[in-house]
C-alpha cells in the first residue's frame, strides 16, 4: 500500500517521533523511506557564511538528520536521503508531488493556535497541498 514514503526531517525531536511512525508503516508494507531535509533559504545564508566549505556545510546538514538515519538503519528499513534548498513547506510539497510519493510523514512542532495562525505551520501547509495522504506526528 505505502511503498514510497517521504519523511520530512529537520533534526528535531518531532522528526524523531515522525521517523518512528514512518518506520512502523514502512515495515508493515515493505516500503522505502525517502528522508527529506530542507535547508531553509534564510538559515542557509548564515550557514554558508559560517562554513569553511560546501563539503563542511553538507556534513553539517547530514549531522542534523543523523539520529533519524540511525533509527532507519537499526530498523533495517530501506531509505535514501535528499537534501533540498528553499522554503521547507513548499519544497516538501513540490518534491512529494513530483516524486509521486504515496505517503508523507512529518512531525508537528506543537504550535498553539495563535502561533499557528500568525506563523503558519510547515506540517499544516504540507498536509493541505500534497497529492497523497499525510501523517502529522505529535
Amino acid at each position: 500500500m505505502y511503498k514510497h514514503i517521504l519523511l520530512a526531517a529537520d533534526g528535531s525531536e518531532n522528526a524523531i517521533r515522525a521517523a518512528k511512525e514512518a518506520i512502523k508503516i514502512a515495515t508493515c508494507f515493505d516500503g522505502m523511506i525517502e528522508v527529506v531535509y530542507v535547508a531553509d533559504f534564510e538559515k542557509s545564508k548564515s550557514d554558508v557564511l559560517h562554513s569553511s566549505s560546501s563539503e563542511a556545510l553538507e556534513l553539517q546538514r547530514r549531522k542534523k538528520i543523523a539520529p533519524v538515519e540511525q533509527l532507519l538503519r537499526e530498523a533495517n528499513v530501506t531509505y535514501k536521503v535528499k537534501i533540498l534548498r528553499g522554503t521547507p513547506g513548499p519544497e516538501i510539497v513540490r518534491y512529494a508531488n513530483e516524486q509521486q510519493v504515496e505517503l508523507v510523514v512529518i512531525g508537528s512542532r506543537g504550535l498553539n493556535g495563535l502561533q499557528e495562525m500568525v506563523l503558519g505551520s510547515v506540517s499544516h501547509k504540507v498536509m493541505k497541498r500534497v497529492n497523497c495522504p499525510a501523517l502529522i506526528v505529535k
